[in-house]
């Protein structure tokens, strides 16, 4: 009886104490879970650091490319222009460019950012960013995820800067310093930013991360280059002829000068596309190399189409392809692969350098400096290139595996590229009509024929370039 009521006892212990026992064999010790705690705060600091190292490295790239672009107003475009005028209108013609480095960055300040990058509608965005409201050291995840917004505004302010600067290419010599600086202000907010909501701003009509109509500008063939262009172009046309033009020769002063400009120009172009992947990635690799190889086949078209044309090959043809080439492959450097980029650009080469050398003497236009010939039409055809050759191997804007462009098997791209254009061209064209009439009639545009034949240094500046005496 003894025994078996010590069997059961024992029994009984057992089970009572089998979880007791197995909860001891499996709860960590003081000493573990201490050893767990610091591991797991360990991966946690480790993460924190990761994502510190990317987001250092990212702003330190979008800063640098802050600095290239801006390199291509002063000095690259300041010198590449300043050196294809008469040694007249050298001070008068960089000043152009040194003046939209000033009065674009206050307007962007002001209300041009969120105009453009603020919460809209599908034209234009808001005034949330009003004097730069909520505009911090925060990333905005729309748009630059890994970099402070700041850096990202001021990144977008160089890209608005040389936008205007590049329309007095076409009118060089001839347009009053007061008049320039009031139309091409204005043409920033009017013209300049409702495109650069519309292609890159959230929600916009454009903007390839929307479902409106996708086009793919990665750093500016519409927003840039077709809206600078064909504007160029309307202002020429309203504004008439330079003085003696085209019976009398006006050669550039210096081709020196801009020679310099257009290799400033090529460098900073870098920070111009590589940078509008606005991180340091395998994108902005993509866009760096793409940029270089369209331009050394842009220069090579364009050299050789005026070798067989003029019988000899020049330092500005040479130069005037390699930017044809950059315009060219701005929209698409992000989007194609780098054998489409060589095409791009030999494509560049070959249809800029004709624009300048036979529409223009068909139609008899004075495009002083060919900013339509290269820009406009440059940025014409690469935004339509870009619909051809994009592919989702360098980026895929619709999904992994997804076809982008129309060798990809996306025909239908070429149709949102093609609204994209349209839009550019018709905005660039009214918007620009209507700036120059009221500016005209209020202050008029044209300096004195007196004034023109002194040139522009003297007449707007009462300095010279040079003193050769």
């Amino acid at each position: 009886m003894f025994r078996r009521t010590a069997g059961w006892f024992l029994l009984l212990l057992l089970v009572l104490g089998f979880p007791a026992l197995a909860l001891a064999q499996t709860a960590p010790s003081a000493d573990t879970q201490a050893r767990l705690n610091a591991l797991e705060q360990a991966v946690h600091q480790q993460q924190a650091a990761t994502a510190s190292a990317q987001m250092s490295g990212d702003n330190a790239w979008m800063l640098t490319s802050s600095a290239l672009v801006l390199l291509m107003t002063g000095p690259g475009l300041a010198l590449f222009y300043g050196g294809l005028v008469r040694r007249k209108n050298i001070l008068g013609t960089m000043m152009q460019s040194f003046a939209m480095m000033g009065l674009v960055t206050i307007l962007w300040a002001l209300v041009g950012y969120s105009l453009a990058f603020g919460h809209g509608n599908l034209f234009l965005g808001g005034f949330e960013h009003v004097f730069l409201r909520g505009v911090g050291l925060a990333p905005n995840p729309d748009y630059g995820p890994t970099v402070p917004e700041q850096t990202y505004m001021i990144y977008q302010l160089m890209f608005a800067i040389i936008t205007p600067a590049l329309i007095m290419g076409a009118v060089a010599e001839r347009v009053k310093f007061s008049s320039m600086a009031v139309f091409l202000s204005l043409w920033s907010l009017v013209v300049y930013c409702p495109m650069a909501h519309m292609v890159w701003g959230v929600g916009g009509l454009f903007n390839s991360a929307g479902a409106h109509i996708p086009s793919f500008d990665f750093a500016g063939g519409t927003v840039v280059h077709i809206t600078s262009g064909v504007s160029a172009l309307v202002f020429a046309l309203y504004i008439g002829k330079r003085i003696g033009y085209p019976q009398t020769a006006m050669p550039p002063h210096s081709m020196v000068l801009s020679f310099i400009g257009a290799c400033l120009l090529w460098v900073g172009w870098f920070g111009f596309n590589a940078g509008s992947a606005v991180a340091a990635n395998g994108l902005a690799t993509s866009a760096f190399v793409n940029t270089h190889f369209a331009t050394a086949t842009a220069a090579l078209g364009w050299t050789i189409f005026e070798w067989v044309h003029n019988g000899k090959p020049t330092a500005l043809g040479a130069i005037s392809g390699a930017v044809a080439g950059l315009v060219a492959i701005t929209p698409a450097s992000g989007f194609v692969a780098p054998m489409s980029a060589l095409a791009i650009g030999l494509i560049a080469g070959f249809f800029c350098s004709f624009m300048v050398f036979k529409v223009k003497s068909i139609f008899g236009y004075d495009d002083s400096l060919d900013a339509f010939g290269v820009h406009g039409a440059g940025g014409t055809l690469g935004a339509l290139l870009t619909g051809v050759f994009a592919t989702c191997a360098i980026n895929p804007a619709y999904g992994a595996g997804k076809p982008t462009g129309w060798i990809d098997g996306n025909p239908h791209q070429m149709l949102n590229q093609l609204a994209a254009v349209g839009v550019s061209w018709g905005l660039a064209i009214v918007g620009t009509l209507v700036l120059l009439f009221l500016v005209d009639k209020t202050m008029g545009l044209r300096v004195a024929p007196e004034d023109e034949i002194a040139g522009l240094d003297l007449s707007q500046h009462g300095e010279e370039g040079y003193a050769l005496d």
